[in-house]
C-alpha cells in the first residue's frame, strides 16, 4: 500500500504576519524615559588670583545625608521649610545696599542677593527623589522672589514662571520674545541664581 504524502502547510504568509506583529508592537509599546533636571550651566568666568574670599554669612549651606535627612546651616530641617528659609536668606539685605529687599536685615545672613550663594552638597547615599525635591525647593525660592518683583515692576505682565515658559517655547513669536527678554533679564539681575553644587561626600 502506497504511503500518503503528508499535506504541506503553506508558510508563505508567515513573514507577512510576523512583520505586521512587529509593526503593531512598535506602535503600541510605550518606552519609559527618565526625565532629568533642566538646568543651564552658568557662563565660564575668568579666574582672578586676587578674587576676594567669600564671607560665610553670604553662603547658605544645604546638605542632604545618606538617610535623606536635610541639614541647613548644620541644623535638621524638613523639606517643606527649605523654600521659606532660602527666601529669607536671599532676601535678607543685611548691609542695606538692597533697596528692594524686604528681609529682616539679619547681621548673620546675606548682605545682598548679588552676593548670596546657596551651597548644596549631597552624600553618595542620597536618593534621586530627595535630590530632585531639594533642587525644586531651591529653584522655587528664586521663583517666589522674582514673582514678587515682577508684580512690582511689571504688574500687567503674566507671572514669572509663565514669562519664562513663553520665552523658552519654540512656538512663541520673535516679537513676544523680544518684549520678554529685557524683563526677564531685569528680574534675574535682581535675584541672580547662584547655586554651588559641591562633590558628593562618601560619608
Amino acid at each position: 500500500m502506497a504511503k500518503r504524502a503528508a499535506p504541506e502547510v503553506n508558510a508563505g504568509s508567515m513573514a507577512d504576519i510576523a512583520f505586521l506583529l512587529l509593526i503593531f508592537f512598535l506602535v503600541t509599546t510605550t518606552i519609559e524615559t527618565n526625565q532629568g533636571l533642566s538646568a543651564r550651566l552658568p557662563e565660564r568666568q575668568p579666574v582672578t588670583e586676587d578674587a576676594p574670599p567669600l564671607r560665610k554669612r553670604n553662603v547658605f549651606e544645604v546638605m542632604v545625608n545618606q538617610n535623606d535627612q536635610l541639614l541647613v546651616e548644620n541644623e535638621l530641617m524638613e523639606i517643606g521649610d527649605l523654600r521659606e528659609a532660602a527666601v529669607a536668606f536671599l532676601d535678607n539685605g543685611g548691609d542695606g545696599s538692597c533697596a528692594y529687599c524686604q528681609g529682616t536685615k539679619d547681621v548673620n545672613s546675606s548682605v545682598n542677593p548679588n552676593k548670596a550663594i546657596i551651597s548644596l552638597r549631597n552624600q553618595r547615599g542620597t536618593s534621586y527623589k530627595m535630590y530632585v525635591a531639594v533642587q525644586n525647593e531651591l529653584q522655587a525660592a528664586y521663583n517666589v522672589l522674582r514673582e514678587r518683583e515682577r508684580e512690582r515692576l511689571y504688574p500687567n505682565e503674566v507671572s514669572w514662571t509663565e514669562m519664562w515658559a513663553q520665552y523658552n517655547a519654540a512656538k512663541t513669536s520673535d516679537a513676544r520674545k523680544d518684549a520678554l527678554k529685557p524683563k526677564i533679564e531685569k528680574l534675574q539681575e535682581l535675584f541672580p541664581y547662584k547655586l554651588s553644587e559641591a562633590e558628593p561626600k562618601k560619608d
